[in-house]
């Protein structure tokens, strides 16, 4: 048996990076899964490609600042499966303006994007998971939402950090419920969100100067960490903070 055995797991931003590989990892330990993402061609092609005989894998369009959407998705998932046991808030955006740079407009992006999204999805999804008798929601920060650096945007880490202790209220509210709710806070890994600094090779090195193992993650290595928090073998972890960062905050 896999270690997500018949649990039903909502990954949102799961069409690519690390969300895609947190979906495949999902269905190879037992889950059903559902990505939600607003790439629907990417989305499907990534659904497609995981969906078999024995576990399914459905896509579904989700606007993470979408209410409407949010219901929707949840209540197709309740529909053909009867309950939700795990919520992986991945979705996300980042930005690289510095603070006298960025206008009211990029700072709400970012800070709707990440931050609002993933309460509108534990807001949402809660009720369901209290039905299915508790649950676990994992939501992805960052690094930066643990510590300051001088080369990103302002907003970037503030709605990091939001993430962060959104989190850990979360997990005091609900415990009762049975419902954990933790974080995962990785440092670059290899997506097409840090394609841009990747292909720029001063600034790839520079970035492999902080990180002590000298090297990106890979976004299985944060779809491990997810696996563990939504597995039971995670069972009495909630209001943590699980880093992925290859050394980068023991500095």
């Amino acid at each position: 048996m896999g270690r997500l055995e018949n649990k039903v797991a909502l990954i949102t931003g799961g069409s690519r990076g690390m969300g895609a590989a947190e979906a495949q990892l999902f269905a190879e330990e037992g889950a059903h899964v559902i990505i939600g993402d607003i790439l629907e061609e990417q989305g499907r092609t990534t659904a497609s490609k995981i969906d078999t005989p024995d576990t399914r894998c459905l896509f579904e369009r989700l606007d993470v600042l979408n209410v409407s959407n949010w219901k929707s998705v949840i209540q197709t998932i309740v529909s053909k499966f009867g309950k939700l046991d795990v919520l992986v808030n991945n979705a996300g955006v980042t930005s690289r303006k510095m603070l006298l740079d960025t206008s009211e407009a990029e700072w709400d992006r970012v800070m709707d994007i990440n931050c609002k999204g993933t309460f509108l999805g534990i807001k949402t999804t809660i009720p369901v998971l209290k039905n299915s008798g508790g649950g676990s929601i994992i939501n992805i920060s960052s690094q930066m939402g643990l510590v300051g650096a001088d080369y990103i945007s302002p907003q970037y880490q503030a709605s990091k950090g939001a993430v962060r202790l959104l989190t850990k209220s979360v997990a005091i509210q609900y415990a009762p419920n049975n419902i954990r709710c933790n974080s995962i806070h990785p440092a670059p890994i290899e997506t097409d969100m840090t394609a841009e600094v990747r292909d720029n090779p001063e600034a790839f090195q520079n970035m492999l100067r902080r990180i002590p193992m000298a090297r990106y993650g890979k976004p299985k290595e944060v779809a491990y960490a997810a696996l563990y928090l939504a597995s039971d073998e995670s069972s009495f972890v909630t209001g943590s903070e699980v880093v992925v960062d290859g050394g980068w905050t023991a500095q």
